[in-house]
């Protein structure tokens, strides 16, 4: 029980730690906006974390039927492991995608400008177009796989 909520808390504190340095006076105006951002941010984060740890420690300090209840219906609706293993084969498919756009967003145009000086250079610039599109098709396959064994 302890250690539920001890985790969390070196992890927020070692955040905070990174806090520190951002408290000193800047010289530029630009300085005051970026600390203003990172100091925004890192009160939503703070509060997020707590708000974790909070809800961590109050699940856990249920009542042990209300506990019970819940895994049995865990059990009968399919497990929390067949929702996790469909929400990883999703995001294998999406981040995997996202990924290959990225590739193919800076690889593209720089393979369409060696072929306009270059027409000789269309078959080596293609292969690298070509190898970003294949991530995809890599994350396609392993939520394929990850499906198959739920």
């Amino acid at each position: 029980m302890m250690l539920l909520f001890l985790i969390p808390a070196v992890a927020v504190a070692a955040a905070a730690l990174l806090l520190f340095p951002m408290m000193r006076e800047g010289v530029s105006p630009n300085a005051v906006q970026v600390r203003r951002r990172v100091l925004t941010n890192a009160g939503f984060f703070l509060a997020a974390a707590f708000a974790v740890v909070f809800f961590a420690v109050s699940a856990s300090a249920a009542p042990a039927e209300t506990a019970a209840a819940a895994a049995t219906a865990a059990e009968a609706s399919g497990g929390v492991g067949t929702g996790l293993g469909y929400l990883s084969a999703a995001l294998a498919t999406g981040l995997s995608c996202l990924g290959a756009g990225i590739a193919i967003a800076s690889t593209a145009p720089a393979a369409i400008g060696a072929f306009s000086e270059d027409p000789k250079a269309f078959g080596k610039a293609l292969i690298f177009v070509v190898l970003g599109e294949g991530v995809a098709l890599y994350g396609l396959l392993v939520s394929i796989l990850l499906i198959n064994k739920l």
